[in-house]
Formats: structure tokens, C-alpha cells, sequence
């Protein structure tokens, strides 16, 4: 199965610093059809005006994947982490017991960003937070962890979740298959361009539900950037 999210279908607000949608419930936005796709809780698609940003504010039992489309996050918390995470890179933040936070967007421009939220296999661990760079060209063509708590993805930022965060590029008429397995749960966006999950087209920022597939093949119609989440159902 692989079902369609359009864009324009999301839940979401416009508070004029930051315009919000919601591909799962979140805040004021509340869909009993769409409170999470496995471990996946959250995949919030921000857009966040220079100079403005989230204040302190406190989480716990959650892994918290940043993945920068465009511009730049500056975050700061209450363990002395400072850290700018730019366009194409990732931070985690696991907030174990309790760990408070702020993320800016300390540039001139406007930044846009996928955050994604995954629940945890477990509760009490001490809070941590990192970042790290992923050129895009080490994804071209093929789907790379960016984070992950799955064995083997060494190179990606780690999770404490039996899940993973991977990305690609893909150029127009490009293709790439991911083995997913029939027991797990993928939830895939564009960040940007246009491409055919088999014989499901999505457009930009539009999601894709998918489950009881051994795999799948996307390929691109036009040159594309891909955010996936495979987790556990």
C-alpha cells in the first residue's frame, strides 16, 4: 500500500513568523486518521522568517530529527550544546529524561525545515543532542541514513529508535529501489521536484504512506530531493 498526502491536504497554521503544516496531528491540529505512521509521531514541514524562531522549551521521550532544506538552524540548550545546522545536514536531538532547547533562524533569509519526531524504544535515557553535515552528492542516486538506531548505518547520526531517517537526490529519469520489508512502515516526502513511488506520482512536499511492501522503486520525473522514515509498524 502506498497512499497519497497531498500538500495541500495537511494540517497546519500560519503565525506569521513561522507557517506550519503537519502530515500527522500536532498542536492545534488534530486527526484521529493521521496520529502517527508507526514510530513515526511527527513530520512537521516549518518555514521560519530571519530572525525569528522557537523559544525555550522543553522535551522528553522523544528522538527529534532536524533536517534543513534551506537556510540555517541555530540551536541552543540547557546542556551547554550550541550548534548552526545548514541547508542539507541534520541534527538529533534525543530528549531522554528532559532536556530544554531553542532553535533560531539567525539568518537573513527565510529557513525551511523538516522536523520529524519518532518515539523511542525505550524511556530514561539521558538527553543528548548532535549534528552533522551530509553532502548531497554522497546521496545521489541512492537513499543514505542520515539518522538512524537500526545496525550498520554507522555513518548516520545515531537514534534510539528501531528506525532510520535516509535521504537522496535523484536526477530526472533516475531511479533507486528501497527494501523496506513487509513488517516495517516508510513514510517518504520530496523536499523538492517530483517523482513516481511505482505508480504513485507525489509532487513536492506531498507525502507517501507506505506499508506491507517488500520494497519500492521512486524515480524521478524531474531532478529531486527525498526525505524517507522507515520504522518499525
Amino acid at each position: 500500500m502506498i497512499e497519497r498526502r497531498p500538500f495541500a491536504s495537511l494540517g497546519g497554521a500560519d503565525h506569521g513568523w513561522l507557517n506550519a503544516k503537519h502530515h500527522f496531528s500536532f498542536a492545534e491540529y488534530h486527526d484521529p486518521a493521521r496520529m502517527g505512521w508507526g514510530a513515526l509521531r511527527v513530520w512537521n514541514d516549518d518555514t521560519i522568517a530571519a530572525g525569528t524562531g522557537f523559544p525555550p522549551h522543553a522535551h522528553a521521550n522523544m528522538e527529534i530529527i532536524t533536517y534543513v532544506r534551506e537556510g540555517a538552524i541555530t540551536h541552543q540548550d540547557n546542556l551547554g550544546n550550541k550548534g548552526r545546522t545548514e541547508a542539507g545536514d541534520v541534527q538529533v536531538m534525543s530528549a531522554g529524561t528532559g532536556i530544554r532547547h531553542s532553535e533560531y533562524n539567525q539568518e537573513p533569509g527565510t529557513t525551511r525545515i523538516f522536523q520529524i519526531w519518532i518515539i523511542p524504544d525505550g524511556r530514561g535515557q539521558p538527553p543528548s543532542w548532535g549534528a552533522k553535515p551530509f553532502p548531497k552528492g554522497d546521496r545521489s542516486g541512492r537513499f543514505v541514513a542520515l539518522a538512524s538506531g537500526l545496525p550498520g548505518d554507522d555513518d548516520a547520526l545515531p537514534i534510539r529508535s528501531s528506525a532510520r531517517v535516509l535521504g537522496a537526490t535523484l536526477k530526472a529519469g533516475e531511479s533507486t529501489r528501497y527494501a523496506i520489508g513487509r513488517h516495517r512502515r516508510g513514510y517518504l516526502v520530496p523536499a523538492s521536484g517530483e517523482v513516481k513511488i511505482d505508480d504513485v506520482t507525489l509532487s513536492a512536499r506531498d507525502g507517501a504512506a507506505i506499508a506491507d511492501v517488500e520494497s519500492f522503486t521512486v524515480t524521478a520525473l524531474v531532478d529531486s530531493e527525498l526525505i524517507l522514515v522507515d520504522s518499525a509498524a
